[in-house]
């Protein structure tokens, strides 16, 4: 019974059981066992094809010591093959190389019947995960492949080690007996790593799968995923669908799956997961139109993946399942993160997410109005950049900022590029920064590339800066910025009603975190690009009349900490807030309208707990979090420029001469200045401030990025 890692070709009828990969497999996965004669994950009793594979309670006893060594010895070779090295920012997450044709025919060969039971497998496709990492068991659909992560492989395989279930289609083991199934693998991993989170996906019918296991399982530290949980089949259209495929006739069944295939999912979502959206646009709909071909075809191949007799099963399967699940709501523990879709044709699952929200105690909700049933199949549905965003990643029972972050990938790049542009296009933001001879050139060549480095400035209003200084460092230097935050941003207060991905996600995934000693700390420790406001939300919400005002702390909260880790400091300033847009209503003015005043004190009594600057004195104490009212005006420009590196090597008399250190922080302070007032005198010499003519160039001359500018 020890426990062995067996790779295994679909193309074959059955299982193969040899320890090399098969070079002719269409599909190679590793099939994870715990017995030496089938190829079966059984820890429990479970019914093979109806039929119980019975053992007496001494057996079982027996049995769960054998597989609780196995499992350890299993996580040490495990943790072996584990990578060593850290990703770097923009790595290759792979999304978009698989997509749901690849699913289609890789499902033409996993159907075969081989014999076996429910089982675990890897897809090698996954690759070495990096060391540490949390298991990820994920739970198949309606379907039973396991392959619903097929665009995800490549990405979740980095960052943990993925484990998807197989129920083979004419498998008919009872919701039960699948969750004791489950429960076993899970307890089993806990056993050999009981430090770390066990992360349960589960799509559909799987999500009710993954809420009965983590309702039996309190004490275990579990992540729940759910992708559109099948928990409202009940008043779902699926309901009254099942008596009418039973007495539908076998002749007319092979139409039931394609037609389901187009409630499911959107087709063109489906398609387009492949395409460049910056191609050009004969270029993006030839490929539309070349993948809905290529598609359309292979979706006959569902009445093989659910033949009569397996879809009747399957949907009994779900109604017990469902049933099961929301009867056991009130003892889920878990940390939950639902996905819900607002074009399910399947399942109400908005609503849903809504109901389920309201019973479980830690959840937390992201709604995709556009997509359909099949989300993680979907264009634009990129699962690691999900969990990441939500802050739902971590390798431990505690987050850690810093040593539990995964940088961005280039897809994640990409996204943002396309969808947060309008401060690059319309802002067209030029950088400067200066040499260690004094000289001040266009671009970040002289921002030091080796770490510890701390970037120290001026908070524009609305932090309306933020988004093109780390595209610019991500574009030009591959390097990412860690920002310092408030801690308000990573709270259930900036929640927004509609639950749709925000502003808030993408600094989180961008590397944002909780101001705190501790996590500058470990950003220093691990020679980080550290992004610095003294200032604060008073200098994000100033006043009318107060741009370009430093509203810093008497003391120097920051040089000391950079000191003791020899860090370099880059001074910066920048400029242009008052180029895009118009402060109209201030805290001054909000305050003296009843309901608007209500809202904000009310707000900053549910905030209290955030603020980091409780009992200081003078204007940075004030930290009241609001909207001002802004009217945009017509663009002019952005410009930054970055001061003179600042060494601290050599320094260390610093972290006891209080006196010492303040004369680096005044210091600091004046550079940031003296670079702001630097640059709105040198802007009245740009020729292409203004937004008309900087289009105009770029019409006829060159891309954005190389739109001429002031001689610095």
């Amino acid at each position: 019974m020890a426990s062995t890692v067996k790779s295994f070709s679909l193309s074959p009828p059955h299982f193969a059981s040899n320890l090399e990969r098969r070079a002719h497999s269409r599909y190679s996965v590793r099939c994870l066992s715990s017995k030496d004669s089938t190829a079966a994950l059984s820890f429990d009793s479970v019914k093979v094809n109806g039929a119980a594979s019975g053992v007496s309670s001494a057996v079982k006893e027996e049995r769960e010591k054998v597989d609780h060594v196995s499992s350890v010895v299993e996580g040490k070779r495990r943790e072996k093959e584990s990578q060593e090295v850290k990703l770097e920012a923009l790595w290759d997450d792979g999304y978009g190389t698989e997509t749901v044709r690849d699913y289609l025919d890789y499902a033409g060969d996993i159907i075969k019947p081989d014999g076996g039971p429910v089982r675990w497998f890897t897809p090698i496709s996954c690759g070495p995960h990096l060391r540490g990492s949390p298991v990820l068991f994920f739970l198949s659909g309606l379907d039973g492949l396991g392959l619903g992560l097929i665009l995800h492989h490549k990405s979740l395989g980095k960052v943990f080690d993925v484990r998807c279930m197989h129920i083979p289609v004419q498998d008919r083991t009872p919701f039960e007996e699948l969750v004791v199934w489950v429960e076993g693998s899970l307890r089993a991993e806990h056993s050999s790593c009981p430090n770390k989170p066990i992360y349960l996906v589960g799509d559909s019918f799987g999500g009710c799968l993954a809420l009965a296991v983590a309702a039996r399982n309190p004490d275990i530290d579990l992540v729940v995923i759910l992708a559109n949980p099948a928990t409202s089949f009940g008043r779902s259209q699926l309901q009254p669908f099942l008596p009418l495929l039973e007495a539908l006739p076998n002749e007319l069944h092979n139409a039931v799956p394609y037609l389901l295939s187009f409630v499911m999912g959107d087709p063109v979502k489906l398609a387009t997961v492949n395409i460049d959206k910056a191609s050009p646009p004969t270029q993006y709909f030839e490929q539309l139109a070349n993948n809905l071909t290529a598609l359309l075809p292979r979706l006959s191949g569902l009445a093989n993946i659910l033949p009569k007799e397996a879809l009747l099963w399957k949907l009994k399967l779900l109604k017990a399942g469902a049933a099961y699940a929301n009867s056991r709501l009130h003892a889920i523990k878990a940390e939950v993160l639902i996905l819900a879709s607002g074009k399910d044709n399947m399942l109400p699952s908005r609503d849903e997410a809504w109901r389920l929200s309201k019973s479980l105690k830690n959840c937390n909700i992201r709604y995709f109005k556009d997509n359909g049933h099949t989300i993680l199949m979907e264009d634009g549905i990129n699962l690691l950049t999900i969990i990441k965003a939500t802050s739902t990643y971590r390798r431990s029972r505690s987050r850690d900022y810093v040593m539990d972050f995964v940088p961005p990938s280039i897809s994640e790049f990409k996204l943002a590029i396309e969808g947060n542009g309008f401060l690059r296009n319309f802002g067209g933001p030029v950088f400067f920064s200066t040499m260690e001879d004094g000289k001040t050139v266009r671009g970040l060549a002289g921002v030091p590339e080796e770490g510890p480095v701390l970037l120290v400035g001026y908070h524009m209003l609305m932090g309306l800066e933020l988004s093109p200084l780390v595209e610019q460092f991500l574009q030009e230097k591959k390097i990412l910025v860690r920002g310092i935050a408030h801690p308000t941003l990573f709270s259930h207060l900036v929640e927004n009603g509609s639950k749709e991905f925000s502003f808030y996600d993408y600094i989180r995934l961008y590397g944002a975190l909780p101001v705190s000693a501790n996590n500058l700390f470990k950003l220093f420790k691990t020679k980080s690009h550290v992004l610095l406001y003294p200032g604060g939300a008073r200098e994000a919400l100033h006043k009318k009349g107060e741009e370009y005002k430093l509203f810093w702390p008497e003391q120097p909260e920051f040089v000391r900490m950079a000191a003791r880790f020899e860090a370099t400091i880059v001074p910066f300033g920048v400029v242009g807030e008052d180029d895009l847009t118009e402060l109209v209503l201030d805290y001054d003015d909000l305050m003296k309208i009843p309901f608007l005043s209500d809202l904000i004190l009310s707000n900053d009594e549910k905030g209290q707990e955030f603020n980091i600057r409780a009992g200081m004195s003078g204007e940075v104490a004030n930290q009241n979090l609001y909207f001002p009212g802004l009217l945009p005006k017509i663009p002019g420009r952005l410009y930054y420029l970055f001061g003179k590196p600042i060494q601290t090597k050599g320094k260390k008399e610093m972290l006891k001469d209080r006196e010492k250190a303040r004369e680096l922080y005044l210091e600091i302070k004046s550079e940031v200045e003296t670079s702001m007032s630097y640059l709105l005198k040198k802007r009245e010499q740009d020729p292409y401030r203004s937004i008309v003519d900087r289009t105009m160039y770029r019409a006829f001359r060159a891309p954005m990025d190389q739109v001429p500018t002031f001689e610095p």
